[in-house]
């Protein structure tokens, strides 16, 4: 089983939050790979991931980085492929600086990018992508939907129980 979708991080400090997008990825039975590259210390290692990426048989790219964040635009400059960008917290401005560098990228270099953290809607989004080509994902993903609205109508009904004195619902 061969990967088609890769998670890139710039540090395995970033593991924590990157663990959510895999567990996803892991549960909707979508072939991926985890790797550490990062833009500022093996700048090279990261080109080379990004222009043979697509032979390799990857769709998707969900890139993490924190502070300077450079690694999801340096990869989305070197394939065509779509990169997800996932900045992380961990820095002063608690994640604030990688989202604006993520998010900033000049016309021709898109990232697509989420919430600082924000690991799970980027496995979503890849997740996607990938069912405009795929039925059988498509259908698993719509089935997540819909228990993610059994979550809340039982939550909300769970609700019901919780008395207080001046709670009248």
């Amino acid at each position: 089983m061969n990967p088609i979708v890769s998670i890139i991080m710039g540090s395995t400090s970033d593991l924590p939050v990157m663990e959510k997008a895999a567990q996803l990825l892991n549960d909707m039975h979508v072939p991926f790979e985890m790797n550490a590259l990062s833009a500022h210390r093996t700048p090279e290692a990261v080109e080379e991931f990004a222009k043979n990426a697509r032979s390799r048989g990857i769709k998707v790219i969900i890139a993490a980085a924190g502070m300077a964040a450079a690694l999801p635009g340096v990869i989305a400059a070197n394939t065509t492929l779509p990169v997800i960008g996932v900045p992380v917290k961990g820095s002063v401005l608690d994640g604030v600086d990688a989202l604006y560098s993520i998010i900033q990228m000049p016309p021709g270099i898109p990232v697509a990018t989420v919430a600082i953290n924000g690991a799970m809607n980027a496995a979503i989004l890849a997740i996607q992508m990938l069912a405009l080509s795929d039925d059988e994902l498509a259908k698993a993903f719509a089935a997540y939907k819909e228990g993610l609205k059994k979550k809340i109508v039982k939550a909300n009904e769970d609700l019901k129980e919780v008395k207080f004195e001046y709670k009248t619902n």
